[in-house]
């Protein structure tokens, strides 16, 4: 039996950025989508919020962070060179409720938001978010469905938590040998859960392989796998991967970690490619986050380079 998990500070409520924005009519701002309706027109993309802590390895404010991550969007612009970001159809499905109690719920949430959209994208909460968040999307297909995940561990831990989403995804019928695991990192895996990666049959990419090879080769290699059976591919990003300078806001990151720009980067060239129907970002505790918040801002710009990729899966290089 698993551990009692600590108790978790309870979240703040939303506030208003400390510093009124300036307002451009040239400059729109990202975020801010209309609410999905109930009808049933087609869309580009849909964000919703899955603010699971409760079974958290380490105490965490997680599930204030879908509402600061909505909030930071407001920073960036939707323009993106060379796509049409701003152009996308972009709809909010809200927050699952207590999606720690009603895992069904959340995973009904995202299939929803799957039914009407060519991307889901999921802000967390901690890793246990992937589990609804990825078999929402994938619904009946999980027997082709594939697995990407950006993250410094395997999860594949015993028992319920957010050490043990892949493990649950495992569980659940999806097979392993369309699992990729991008940035495992030395130190924060134990011997016996690098054996149940192997024995499943996840590729492993480790933080090392990412700085030998170019980050879209390894997207490319990543996607091929994932989607070997022509299933639905869902992304799981740990923004734990990243080093602790850039990330402090995730209770599990170290130095020697993934640069933002490479988290960036490795997330709009995979969701570049058609396979992907959904991603997650993860562990990042906005309670916790540096003064400038720069981890929750890291966080927004993974939504956006996920639009980016997104917008990008139409674009035709120019002939030469």
């Amino acid at each position: 039996m698993s551990p009692t998990p600590p108790t978790a500070p309870a979240a703040p409520a939303a506030t208003p950025l400390a510093t009124p924005l300036p307002d451009d009519p040239r400059w729109p701002r990202a975020g801010a989508w209309p609410a999905l309706d109930d009808g049933d027109e087609r869309l580009d993309a849909v964000v919703l919020g899955i603010g699971t802590h409760a079974t958290s390895l380490s105490a965490t404010g997680a599930h204030a962070t879908p509402a600061a991550v909505r909030e930071a969007l407001r920073r960036y612009s939707p323009h993106a060179a060379g796509t049409q970001v701003d152009a996308l159809r972009v709809a909010d499905a809200g927050d699952a409720v207590d999606p720690d109690r009603d895992e069904d719920a959340a995973t009904a949430l995202v299939a929803r938001a799957a039914g009407r959209a060519r991307l889901v994208i999921a802000i967390g909460g901690d890793n246990a978010a992937a589990v609804p968040a990825a078999l929402g999307s994938w619904g009946a297909s999980i027997g082709t469905a594939g697995l990407i995940t950006i993250d410094a561990h395997h999860d594949l831990r015993d028992g319920r938590s957010n050490g043990s989403p892949v493990r649950r995804l495992l569980e659940a019928g999806l097979d392993g040998r369309r699992v990729v695991q991008l940035g495992i990192q030395d130190f924060a895996n134990s011997a016996e859960y690098v054996q149940r990666a192997r024995d499943a049959g996840i590729t492993t990419i480790s933080r090392d392989e990412l700085e030998q090879q170019p980050l879209a080769a390894i997207a490319a290699r990543a996607v091929s796998i994932a989607a070997a059976e022509g299933g639905p591919v869902h992304l799981d990003v740990d923004v734990d991967a990243c080093d602790r300078s850039v990330a402090p806001g995730c209770p599990a990151s170290t130095p020697g970690g993934l640069s933002a720009w490479q988290l960036r980067t490795l997330v709009r060239a995979i969701v570049g490619h058609g396979a992907v129907r959904s991603v997650d970002l993860t562990e990042v505790d906005a309670t916790a986050d540096a003064e400038d918040g720069r981890t929750v801002r890291l966080t927004a710009l993974c939504v956006l380079e996920s639009l980016a990729g997104l917008a990008g899966r139409a674009v035709t290089a120019p002939a030469s």
